[in-house]
């Protein structure tokens, strides 16, 4: 596995040299390195903890319980509006990476801690969608896309609802429900290939 890891770092077109800097402080950790989801993912215990990611702006550390974390520095954020668990610490030079690298060693510390003593991260419950009036309108003009829709998991459900719902104009979100009816008769969620 690490030369498939070495040859990721080595290879890898966005954000080499920051990606390769923070390789280098996460292996300072009693951290299992390993290629997961396409990108390197590091564990305790078999516990995922952090996972390495490059965006277009930024190089991420994605702390999968970041949400129990200690965040006096305010650095740690939640990826979008409605994550719950995860949180990150974005970074967008090698110079930004060794400026904060205190920081970044001090959360890495604090999440191999709650990893330790065992803490789950406490999810609210998810409350019940209000389904976007224009898909509620297309599923009462099409049963055969209501039935689609219906039969997807909760989960493909939920995001195709907040997608949807996003949309600030009615005519943003028919586009939008337009575009994935054919992935939604198909039985895909918006993410699925």
């Amino acid at each position: 596995m690490a030369s498939r890891l070495d040859r990721y770092f080595q290879h890898t077109r966005d954000w080499r040299a920051e990606k390769q800097r923070l390789r280098e402080i996460l292996l300072d950790f009693p951290l299992t390195e390993e290629l997961k989801w396409r990108q390197p993912c590091y564990s305790f215990q078999g516990a995922n903890v952090v996972i390495l990611g490059g965006f277009k702006q930024t190089v991420d550390l994605g702390f999968f319980k970041g949400a129990l974390l200690d965040n006096p520095h305010g650095l740690l954020i939640p990826p979008g509006p409605h994550t719950q668990a995860s949180r990150q610490l974005r970074f967008k030079s090698v110079e930004e990476i060794d400026e904060k690298e205190p920081i970044i060693r001090a959360t890495l510390e604090n999440a191999i801690e709650v990893e330790r003593a065992g803490l789950k991260v406490d999810f609210r419950e998810k409350t019940e969608l209000v389904p976007a009036d224009e898909l509620l309108a297309k599923m009462e003009a099409d049963p055969e896309f209501k039935a689609a829709f219906e039969a997807l998991t909760p989960g493909r459900q939920r995001g195709y609802n907040l997608f949807f719902g996003a949309a600030k104009q009615t005519k943003t979100r028919a586009a939008r429900i337009e575009k994935h009816a054919e992935r939604i008769l198909e039985g895909k969620g918006m993410h699925d290939r």
